[in-house]
């Protein structure tokens, strides 16, 4: 069974879910899970876990992303994208000003409250917010909290004047869990009028750039030629952001069987609530450990294999 991670090139117009019946297919393998879902209009990084690899989606998902597109100021839809159904428009009669769109952009930078849009995958009360959505129902959005690392202007505005429009191109740099769409539309409130994401593009995700990643006709071409296993990358590169710590024959026997370790067997300095230490065996990870405050010890957190 193939196992680890393939850094997907996701084109547009499909979907996620799409490219992992695609992959599925390609490996032979039902094993098979991605991490962060991308709109269909949507394209680029989309790692896909393989085989024991889909151990490690979660920690792909928490991984911070980076996103370039477009925000086109003038007019709003339900969605929050070009997708969706116009429902406001407002014609920008004199352009924003370079500087003008960066002290926007700049008010959004740091860690902000965020209400994610109604079509969206986020579940309240046990339904979709695009069920509701799509019945003309509306319900209370849960707030959540994000992280932006980075907003800017990555060339300069444009101004239509047939449309009397006003495009800003943007890079991103966001925790997970933030809907880029939300940041076009807030945009636009903070320069008080309506706004739509008009492109996006993923640039990186789980640890993968855009540069790194491969195309479906490069997959199928190494599947022709039984080349695909290379094209996987190893469970560790989901990990790179904990500490690895080797075991010896001796722990390792006690580790497969779920030990607790002492704090100096994760020989981290001063250890706390958020330690967590990468065990490895003969030079493959085999875990995640975390660090609990009460029992002074360190917990099992994920097994990635016993053999």
């Amino acid at each position: 069974m193939p196992n680890g991670i393939l850094p997907l090139y996701k084109p547009r117009g499909l979907t996620s879910f799409d490219c992992v019946a695609k992959i599925r297919k390609l490996y032979h393998t039902r094993k098979v899970g991605h991490s962060g879902t991308l709109d269909p209009s949507v394209d680029g990084v989309l790692p896909i876990c393989l085989g024991d690899a889909t151990k490690v989606v979660q920690f792909l998902v928490a991984s911070g992303k980076q996103y370039q597109g477009s925000i086109t100021l003038g007019f709003a839809t339900t969605t929050e994208d070009l997708d969706g159904d116009e429902i406001t428009r407002e014609p920008i009669t004199k352009p924003f000003s370079s500087s003008e769109i960066d002290q926007a952009l700049a008010t959004m930078t740091g860690e902000i409250t965020q209400i994610p849009p109604m079509f969206s995958a986020v579940k309240v009360n046990g339904r979709r917010l695009y069920d509701y959505a799509r019945h003309g129902e509306t319900v209370e959005r849960p707030k959540r909290q994000i992280t932006i690392e980075r907003f800017e202007q990555r060339q300069v505005t444009t101004y239509n004047a047939e449309q009397r429009t006003q495009t800003i191109y943007f890079t991103v740099a966001c925790s997970k869990g933030t809907y880029v769409r939300t940041l076009a539309v807030d945009v636009g409130k903070q320069l008080g009028v309506p706004a739509v994401m008009s492109d996006l593009t993923r640039l990186k995700s789980g640890g993968f750039m855009l540069d790194e990643t491969v195309t479906f006709e490069q997959i199928e071409a190494a599947v022709t030629a039984g080349t695909e296993a290379e094209l996987l990358a190893p469970i560790e590169m989901a990990l790179t952001a904990y500490p690895q710590v080797a075991l010896t024959d001796e722990l390792w026997s006690h580790v497969k069987n779920g030990a607790w370790l002492l704090p100096e067997e994760g020989q981290q300095p001063n250890p706390d609530a958020n330690t967590i230490v990468a065990f490895t065996y003969q030079d493959r990870i085999k875990c995640l450990y975390s660090y609990r405050t009460d029992s002074q010890r360190y917990k099992p957190l994920k097994m990635f294999s016993v053999d």
